[in-house]
């Protein structure tokens, strides 16, 4: 599935130049019920990363 995405992405350069702006980020979430980690994945624009991990 990730070639198709990238093929799609090199037709147009523009919309390349626009995904070079995002980030994924993974952050580790610690259950209050079971105590366990879990991991939340986020798609977020890279001057967003910052708020995102401190939870803002």
């Amino acid at each position: 599935m990730a070639k198709a995405a990238k093929t799609a992405i090199k037709k147009d350069p523009k919309q390349a130049a626009e995904a070079k702006n995002y980030s994924k980020v993974i952050k580790a979430v610690r259950s209050p019920k079971s105590g366990a980690y879990t991991f939340k994945e986020v798609i977020v624009h890279k001057d967003k990363v910052k708020d995102f991990l401190e939870g803002k």
